[in-house]
Protein backbone atom coordinates (compact mmCIF):
# COMPACT_ATOMS: atom_id res chain seq x y z
CA UNK A 1 0.00 0.00 0.00
CA UNK A 2 1.55 3.37 -1.03
CA UNK A 3 2.35 5.62 1.70
CA UNK A 4 -0.55 8.33 0.15
CA UNK A 5 -3.20 5.32 0.04
CA UNK A 6 -2.75 4.67 3.53
CA UNK A 7 -2.73 8.48 4.67
CA UNK A 8 -5.92 8.25 2.59
CA UNK A 9 -7.84 4.74 3.93
CA UNK A 10 -6.82 6.34 7.42
CA UNK A 11 -8.63 9.97 6.98
CA UNK A 12 -11.78 7.71 5.65
CA UNK A 13 -11.38 6.14 9.33
CA UNK A 14 -12.12 9.50 10.90
CA UNK A 15 -14.26 10.20 9.31
CA UNK A 16 -16.46 7.72 10.16
CA UNK A 17 -18.52 9.08 13.33
CA UNK A 18 -21.54 8.03 14.69
CA UNK A 19 -23.63 9.80 11.55
CA UNK A 20 -21.71 8.12 8.99
CA UNK A 21 -21.67 4.44 10.76
CA UNK A 22 -25.94 4.95 11.54
CA UNK A 23 -26.10 6.09 7.49
CA UNK A 24 -24.70 3.37 5.87
CA UNK A 25 -26.04 0.90 8.51
CA UNK A 26 -29.68 2.41 8.09
CA UNK A 27 -29.43 2.29 4.10
CA UNK A 28 -32.21 0.23 2.40
CA UNK A 29 -31.34 0.43 -0.70
CA UNK A 30 -34.28 1.97 -2.14
CA UNK A 31 -32.62 4.29 -5.15
CA UNK A 32 -34.43 7.03 -4.73
CA UNK A 33 -31.42 9.29 -3.83
CA UNK A 34 -30.59 8.47 -7.69
CA UNK A 35 -34.32 10.24 -8.76
CA UNK A 36 -32.86 13.31 -6.78
CA UNK A 37 -30.09 13.36 -8.53
CA UNK A 38 -29.33 15.47 -12.17
CA UNK A 39 -26.49 13.62 -12.75
CA UNK A 40 -28.35 10.36 -12.79
CA UNK A 41 -31.39 11.61 -14.41
CA UNK A 42 -29.63 13.69 -17.13
CA UNK A 43 -27.10 11.14 -18.09
CA UNK A 44 -29.37 7.90 -16.68
CA UNK A 45 -25.73 5.66 -15.37
CA UNK A 46 -26.38 4.05 -12.42
CA UNK A 47 -22.87 4.72 -10.89
CA UNK A 48 -23.74 8.36 -11.00
CA UNK A 49 -26.24 7.28 -8.03
CA UNK A 50 -25.52 9.27 -4.67
CA UNK A 51 -25.48 6.42 -2.41
CA UNK A 52 -22.94 4.52 -4.81
CA UNK A 53 -20.38 7.53 -4.85
CA UNK A 54 -19.64 6.01 -1.50
CA UNK A 55 -19.00 2.54 -2.15
CA UNK A 56 -15.01 3.18 -0.74
CA UNK A 57 -16.25 4.53 2.24
CA UNK A 58 -18.73 2.14 2.98
CA UNK A 59 -16.06 -0.79 1.95
CA UNK A 60 -13.66 0.87 4.83
CA UNK A 61 -16.83 1.21 7.18
CA UNK A 62 -17.73 -2.54 6.71
CA UNK A 63 -13.93 -3.79 6.80
CA UNK A 64 -13.19 -1.60 10.01
CA UNK A 65 -16.02 -1.52 12.16
CA UNK A 66 -18.62 -4.14 11.63
CA UNK A 67 -18.17 -7.87 12.59
CA UNK A 68 -18.97 -9.48 9.24
CA UNK A 69 -16.72 -7.37 7.63
CA UNK A 70 -13.90 -7.53 10.10
CA UNK A 71 -14.01 -11.32 9.84
CA UNK A 72 -14.26 -11.12 6.07
CA UNK A 73 -11.15 -9.17 5.88
CA UNK A 74 -9.21 -11.43 8.66
CA UNK A 75 -10.24 -14.55 6.28
CA UNK A 76 -9.08 -12.72 3.28
CA UNK A 77 -12.89 -12.74 1.82
CA UNK A 78 -13.03 -9.08 1.56
CA UNK A 79 -10.09 -7.07 -0.28
CA UNK A 80 -9.05 -3.62 0.59
CA UNK A 81 -9.56 -0.14 -1.12
CA UNK A 82 -7.07 -0.05 -3.92
CA UNK A 83 -5.58 2.95 -5.56
CA UNK A 84 -6.97 1.83 -8.32
CA UNK A 85 -10.67 2.48 -7.05
CA UNK A 86 -10.18 5.47 -5.65
CA UNK A 87 -9.24 6.59 -9.13
CA UNK A 88 -12.08 5.74 -10.97
CA UNK A 89 -14.25 7.34 -7.65
CA UNK A 90 -12.40 10.50 -7.91
CA UNK A 91 -14.60 11.36 -10.90
CA UNK A 92 -18.03 10.36 -9.09
CA UNK A 93 -17.12 12.34 -5.74
CA UNK A 94 -15.78 15.56 -7.65
CA UNK A 95 -17.34 15.87 -11.03
CA UNK A 96 -20.67 13.56 -10.43
CA UNK A 97 -21.76 15.72 -7.02
CA UNK A 98 -22.49 19.28 -6.29
CA UNK A 99 -22.80 18.86 -2.20
CA UNK A 100 -26.57 20.24 -3.28
CA UNK A 101 -27.97 18.12 -0.59
CA UNK A 102 -31.42 17.03 -2.64
CA UNK A 103 -30.46 13.59 -2.13
CA UNK A 104 -30.79 14.01 1.25
CA UNK A 105 -33.96 15.30 1.25
CA UNK A 106 -35.67 12.59 -0.42
CA UNK A 107 -34.18 9.73 2.09
CA UNK A 108 -36.72 7.59 3.09
CA UNK A 109 -34.64 6.99 6.71
CA UNK A 110 -33.00 10.49 6.44
CA UNK A 111 -29.48 9.59 5.85
CA UNK A 112 -27.71 12.88 4.88
CA UNK A 113 -25.84 11.60 1.65
CA UNK A 114 -24.58 14.89 1.56
CA UNK A 115 -22.79 14.98 4.74
CA UNK A 116 -21.64 11.70 3.55
CA UNK A 117 -19.85 12.61 0.40
CA UNK A 118 -17.88 15.74 2.26
CA UNK A 119 -16.50 13.26 4.66
CA UNK A 120 -15.90 11.17 1.57
CA UNK A 121 -13.46 13.84 0.22
CA UNK A 122 -12.00 14.09 3.03
CA UNK A 123 -10.19 10.82 2.64
CA UNK A 124 -10.03 11.19 -1.48
CA UNK A 125 -7.57 14.63 -0.92
CA UNK A 126 -5.55 13.31 1.47
CA UNK A 127 -4.77 10.22 -0.46
CA UNK A 128 -3.73 12.34 -3.61
CA UNK A 129 -7.55 11.65 -5.64
CA UNK A 130 -8.78 15.16 -6.42
CA UNK A 131 -8.97 16.79 -9.67
CA UNK A 132 -6.42 19.22 -10.63
CA UNK A 133 -8.45 22.54 -11.10
CA UNK A 134 -9.66 22.37 -7.52
CA UNK A 135 -5.96 21.74 -6.48
CA UNK A 136 -4.71 24.75 -7.94
CA UNK A 137 -7.96 26.82 -6.54
CA UNK A 138 -7.16 25.56 -2.98
CA UNK A 139 -3.54 26.39 -2.94
CA UNK A 140 -4.43 29.83 -4.48
CA UNK A 141 -6.35 30.12 -1.60
CA UNK A 142 -4.45 29.74 0.58
CA UNK A 143 -1.28 31.46 -0.68
CA UNK A 144 -2.78 34.25 -2.47
CA UNK A 145 -6.07 34.64 -0.26
CA UNK A 146 -8.28 34.11 -3.42
CA UNK A 147 -9.26 30.87 -5.34
CA UNK A 148 -9.03 32.66 -8.37
CA UNK A 149 -5.78 34.43 -8.22
CA UNK A 150 -7.44 38.04 -7.12
CA UNK A 151 -5.12 40.18 -5.32
CA UNK A 152 -5.62 43.44 -2.95
CA UNK A 153 -5.50 45.45 -6.06
CA UNK A 154 -7.55 44.15 -8.40
CA UNK A 155 -10.15 44.84 -5.81
CA UNK A 156 -9.56 48.12 -5.01
CA UNK A 157 -9.36 48.62 -8.69
CA UNK A 158 -12.81 47.64 -9.02
CA UNK A 159 -13.71 49.85 -5.51
CA UNK A 160 -12.09 52.75 -7.59
CA UNK A 161 -14.44 52.20 -10.71
CA UNK A 162 -17.65 51.54 -8.61
CA UNK A 163 -16.90 54.43 -7.02
CA UNK A 164 -17.09 56.91 -9.87
CA UNK A 165 -20.23 55.31 -11.34
CA UNK A 166 -21.83 55.65 -8.46
CA UNK A 167 -20.40 58.69 -6.71
CA UNK A 168 -20.44 56.77 -3.55
CA UNK A 169 -17.58 56.05 -0.86
CA UNK A 170 -16.71 52.04 -1.23
CA UNK A 171 -15.94 51.93 2.32
CA UNK A 172 -12.68 49.98 3.27
CA UNK A 173 -11.32 48.66 6.83
CA UNK A 174 -13.27 51.45 8.71
CA UNK A 175 -13.59 49.91 12.55
CA UNK A 176 -17.12 49.84 14.17
CA UNK A 177 -18.95 49.23 11.41
CA UNK A 178 -22.03 47.05 11.81
CA UNK A 179 -21.69 45.05 8.77
CA UNK A 180 -18.35 43.57 7.05
CA UNK A 181 -18.95 42.59 3.52
CA UNK A 182 -17.23 39.77 1.89
CA UNK A 183 -17.09 38.79 -1.80
CA UNK A 184 -16.25 36.06 -4.51
CA UNK A 185 -13.39 36.44 -6.88
CA UNK A 186 -16.30 35.80 -9.49
CA UNK A 187 -18.28 39.12 -7.91
CA UNK A 188 -15.04 41.22 -7.73
CA UNK A 189 -14.01 40.33 -11.62
CA UNK A 190 -17.13 38.97 -13.48
CA UNK A 191 -19.54 41.32 -11.40
CA UNK A 192 -18.32 44.14 -9.55
CA UNK A 193 -21.54 45.85 -10.35
CA UNK A 194 -22.38 43.91 -7.39
CA UNK A 195 -19.99 46.00 -4.59
CA UNK A 196 -21.63 49.50 -6.41
CA UNK A 197 -25.57 47.92 -6.04
CA UNK A 198 -24.47 47.27 -2.19
CA UNK A 199 -23.34 50.88 -1.80
CA UNK A 200 -26.15 52.43 -3.18
CA UNK A 201 -28.80 50.38 -0.76
CA UNK A 202 -26.77 50.81 2.24
CA UNK A 203 -26.42 54.61 1.29
CA UNK A 204 -30.57 54.94 1.32
CA UNK A 205 -30.91 52.35 4.02
CA UNK A 206 -28.37 54.31 6.15
CA UNK A 207 -26.17 51.02 6.77
CA UNK A 208 -22.41 51.11 8.26
CA UNK A 209 -20.62 49.37 6.58
CA UNK A 210 -17.29 48.02 5.48
CA UNK A 211 -15.14 45.90 3.30
CA UNK A 212 -11.53 44.24 4.79
CA UNK A 213 -8.63 44.40 2.97
CA UNK A 214 -7.47 41.40 4.89
CA UNK A 215 -9.95 38.99 4.21
CA UNK A 216 -12.35 40.01 1.68
CA UNK A 217 -12.42 36.67 0.01
CA UNK A 218 -15.92 34.72 0.85
CA UNK A 219 -15.53 31.51 -1.10
CA UNK A 220 -14.09 28.61 0.46
CA UNK A 221 -12.13 26.07 -1.44
CA UNK A 222 -11.37 23.72 1.84
CA UNK A 223 -14.97 23.46 2.14
CA UNK A 224 -15.05 22.08 -1.75
CA UNK A 225 -11.77 19.77 -2.06
CA UNK A 226 -12.56 18.48 1.39
CA UNK A 227 -9.75 19.45 3.43
CA UNK A 228 -10.81 20.88 6.87
CA UNK A 229 -8.00 21.99 8.17
CA UNK A 230 -7.93 24.61 4.91
CA UNK A 231 -11.54 25.27 5.46
CA UNK A 232 -10.88 26.17 9.15
CA UNK A 233 -7.80 28.31 7.93
CA UNK A 234 -9.84 30.08 5.89
CA UNK A 235 -12.77 30.89 8.05
CA UNK A 236 -10.53 32.26 10.71
CA UNK A 237 -8.93 34.76 7.97
CA UNK A 238 -12.24 35.75 8.20
CA UNK A 239 -12.84 35.85 12.17
CA UNK A 240 -9.32 37.49 12.84
CA UNK A 241 -10.47 40.42 10.30
CA UNK A 242 -13.79 40.85 11.77
CA UNK A 243 -13.19 41.03 15.07
CA UNK A 244 -9.78 43.27 14.08
CA UNK A 245 -12.59 45.95 12.77
CA UNK A 246 -15.22 45.09 15.75
CA UNK A 247 -18.25 45.08 13.30
CA UNK A 248 -21.48 43.31 14.76
CA UNK A 249 -22.45 41.40 11.76
CA UNK A 250 -20.63 39.74 8.64
CA UNK A 251 -22.55 39.61 5.28
CA UNK A 252 -21.84 36.30 2.88
CA UNK A 253 -21.98 37.77 -0.59
CA UNK A 254 -24.10 35.99 -3.25
CA UNK A 255 -22.13 32.68 -3.45
CA UNK A 256 -23.49 29.61 -2.28
CA UNK A 257 -20.75 27.66 -0.46
CA UNK A 258 -19.07 30.57 0.64
CA UNK A 259 -22.35 31.20 3.16
CA UNK A 260 -22.64 27.91 3.78
CA UNK A 261 -18.97 27.92 4.60
CA UNK A 262 -18.93 30.92 6.94
CA UNK A 263 -22.39 30.91 8.18
CA UNK A 264 -22.98 27.29 9.51
CA UNK A 265 -19.77 25.26 9.27
CA UNK A 266 -17.72 28.08 10.41
CA UNK A 267 -17.77 27.55 13.90
CA UNK A 268 -17.50 24.05 14.70
CA UNK A 269 -14.01 24.26 11.87
CA UNK A 270 -12.26 26.84 14.18
CA UNK A 271 -13.46 25.32 17.43
CA UNK A 272 -15.51 28.34 19.22
CA UNK A 273 -18.52 30.53 18.36
CA UNK A 274 -17.75 33.67 16.61
CA UNK A 275 -18.21 36.73 18.29
CA UNK A 276 -20.40 38.72 15.29
CA UNK A 277 -23.12 37.48 13.99
CA UNK A 278 -23.58 36.13 9.79
CA UNK A 279 -25.82 37.22 7.49
CA UNK A 280 -26.51 37.02 4.15
CA UNK A 281 -27.11 39.62 1.54
CA UNK A 282 -30.53 38.44 0.75
CA UNK A 283 -31.56 37.85 4.64
CA UNK A 284 -30.22 41.62 5.05
CA UNK A 285 -31.89 42.96 2.54
CA UNK A 286 -35.23 41.01 3.40
CA UNK A 287 -34.32 42.80 7.16
CA UNK A 288 -34.47 46.69 5.67
CA UNK A 289 -37.66 45.81 4.00
CA UNK A 290 -39.31 44.46 6.81
CA UNK A 291 -38.16 47.59 8.63
CA UNK A 292 -39.12 49.86 5.82
CA UNK A 293 -35.52 50.87 5.40
CA UNK A 294 -35.42 49.64 1.70
CA UNK A 295 -37.86 51.72 -0.62
CA UNK A 296 -38.29 50.76 -3.67
CA UNK A 297 -40.03 52.23 -7.10
CA UNK A 298 -41.32 50.96 -10.32
CA UNK A 299 -41.49 47.34 -10.86
CA UNK A 300 -39.93 44.61 -14.08
CA UNK A 301 -42.53 44.04 -16.31
CA UNK A 302 -40.39 40.93 -18.12
CA UNK A 303 -41.76 38.08 -16.54
CA UNK A 304 -38.94 36.34 -14.31
CA UNK A 305 -38.56 33.40 -12.29
CA UNK A 306 -36.34 32.60 -9.69
CA UNK A 307 -33.27 30.26 -9.31
CA UNK A 308 -33.09 29.14 -5.78
CA UNK A 309 -28.92 28.11 -5.60
CA UNK A 310 -28.97 25.20 -3.15
CA UNK A 311 -26.20 26.12 -0.71
CA UNK A 312 -28.48 29.41 0.29
CA UNK A 313 -32.01 28.14 -0.32
CA UNK A 314 -32.25 24.19 0.27
CA UNK A 315 -29.23 23.93 2.81
CA UNK A 316 -28.89 27.54 4.06
CA UNK A 317 -33.19 28.05 4.55
CA UNK A 318 -32.66 31.42 2.68
CA UNK A 319 -36.23 30.81 0.55
CA UNK A 320 -38.74 33.27 1.45
CA UNK A 321 -36.63 35.97 1.80
CA UNK A 322 -35.74 36.38 -1.76
CA UNK A 323 -39.24 35.65 -2.96
CA UNK A 324 -40.07 38.91 -0.52
CA UNK A 325 -37.64 40.77 -2.58
CA UNK A 326 -38.72 39.85 -5.63
CA UNK A 327 -42.63 41.06 -4.72
CA UNK A 328 -41.21 44.72 -4.21
CA UNK A 329 -39.54 45.06 -7.83
CA UNK A 330 -41.15 42.26 -9.88
CA UNK A 331 -44.75 42.70 -12.16
CA UNK A 332 -44.71 38.94 -13.14
CA UNK A 333 -43.47 36.44 -11.74
CA UNK A 334 -43.50 32.55 -11.69
CA UNK A 335 -41.77 29.77 -10.00
CA UNK A 336 -39.86 26.84 -11.42
CA UNK A 337 -40.99 23.94 -11.04
CA UNK A 338 -39.80 22.02 -7.96
CA UNK A 339 -38.92 25.48 -6.59
CA UNK A 340 -37.72 26.65 -2.70
CA UNK A 341 -35.67 23.52 -1.27
CA UNK A 342 -36.61 21.26 -3.85
CA UNK A 343 -35.03 23.44 -6.80
CA UNK A 344 -32.87 21.84 -8.90
CA UNK A 345 -29.17 22.28 -9.03
CA UNK A 346 -27.92 24.78 -12.27
CA UNK A 347 -25.03 21.70 -11.79
CA UNK A 348 -21.60 23.79 -10.91
CA UNK A 349 -21.22 24.09 -7.58
CA UNK A 350 -19.19 22.09 -4.98
CA UNK A 351 -16.39 22.56 -6.90
CA UNK A 352 -17.33 21.57 -9.81
CA UNK A 353 -17.25 24.37 -11.85
CA UNK A 354 -13.51 24.55 -10.78
CA UNK A 355 -12.88 21.07 -12.56
CA UNK A 356 -12.02 21.60 -16.15
CA UNK A 357 -12.10 17.87 -16.72
CA UNK A 358 -15.93 18.16 -15.69
CA UNK A 359 -17.51 21.14 -18.14
CA UNK A 360 -18.54 18.37 -20.74
CA UNK A 361 -20.72 16.50 -17.61
CA UNK A 362 -22.04 19.80 -16.24
CA UNK A 363 -23.21 21.08 -19.52
CA UNK A 364 -24.77 18.06 -20.01
CA UNK A 365 -27.06 17.74 -16.65
CA UNK A 366 -27.94 21.62 -17.23
CA UNK A 367 -30.39 19.94 -19.53
CA UNK A 368 -32.57 19.66 -15.66
CA UNK A 369 -32.35 23.41 -15.42
CA UNK A 370 -33.20 23.52 -18.99
CA UNK A 371 -36.56 21.17 -18.44
CA UNK A 372 -37.80 23.67 -15.81
CA UNK A 373 -37.31 26.72 -17.74
CA UNK A 374 -38.87 25.15 -20.89
CA UNK A 375 -41.93 24.67 -19.01
CA UNK A 376 -42.50 28.43 -17.85
CA UNK A 377 -40.51 30.36 -20.62
CA UNK A 378 -39.46 33.51 -18.39
CA UNK A 379 -38.15 36.66 -20.02
CA UNK A 380 -35.25 36.58 -17.06
CA UNK A 381 -33.65 34.22 -14.88
CA UNK A 382 -33.05 36.21 -11.23
CA UNK A 383 -30.60 34.14 -8.88
CA UNK A 384 -28.55 35.34 -5.82
CA UNK A 385 -25.20 33.32 -6.45
CA UNK A 386 -22.63 34.36 -8.94
CA UNK A 387 -21.32 31.08 -9.59
CA UNK A 388 -24.93 30.12 -10.13
CA UNK A 389 -25.05 32.92 -12.56
CA UNK A 390 -22.02 32.22 -14.41
CA UNK A 391 -23.26 28.69 -15.07
CA UNK A 392 -26.56 29.60 -16.05
CA UNK A 393 -25.38 31.95 -18.75
CA UNK A 394 -22.92 29.01 -20.02
CA UNK A 395 -25.88 26.53 -20.14
CA UNK A 396 -28.06 28.54 -22.15
CA UNK A 397 -25.62 29.83 -24.32
CA UNK A 398 -24.81 25.88 -24.83
CA UNK A 399 -28.73 25.20 -25.22
CA UNK A 400 -29.07 28.23 -27.40
CA UNK A 401 -31.61 29.74 -25.10
CA UNK A 402 -31.34 33.64 -25.01
CA UNK A 403 -32.70 34.30 -21.63
CA UNK A 404 -30.43 36.46 -19.61
CA UNK A 405 -29.72 35.94 -15.85
CA UNK A 406 -29.70 38.86 -13.38
CA UNK A 407 -28.44 39.38 -9.43
CA UNK A 408 -31.04 40.49 -6.94
CA UNK A 409 -29.05 42.53 -5.16
CA UNK A 410 -28.82 44.36 -8.22
CA UNK A 411 -31.96 44.10 -9.48
CA UNK A 412 -32.87 45.85 -6.41
CA UNK A 413 -30.62 48.58 -6.54
CA UNK A 414 -31.98 49.40 -9.52
CA UNK A 415 -35.19 49.84 -7.99
CA UNK A 416 -34.27 52.17 -5.39
CA UNK A 417 -36.38 54.87 -4.94
CA UNK A 418 -34.84 58.70 -4.96
CA UNK A 419 -34.26 60.06 -1.35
Amino acid sequence: MSASLERGINAFKEQIDAPIATFFDSCVHCGMCAQACLFYTETGDPIRTPIHKLEPLRKVWWQEYTFLGRVAKMLGLSKPVTDEELTQWETLVYDSCTLCGRCSMVCPVGNDITYMIRKMREGMAVSGHAPEGLIGATKRAVTIGSPMGVKLPALQAQIGHMEKETGLTIPVDVQGADYMLLLSSMEIMNFPEFIGAVAKIFKQANVTWTISTEAFEATNSGIQIGVSEIAAELVQRIVDAAEKLKVKAVISPECGHAYMAIRWEGPNLIGRPYGFKVVHILELLDQLREEGRLKTTGKETQRLTYHDPCQISRRGGVVQQPRSLLNMVAEDFVEMPDAGTMNWCCGAGGGVSSNERADELRLKVFNRKKTQLDSIHPDAIVSACSNCRIHLEEGLEEYHMEIPVLSLTETIAEHLAED
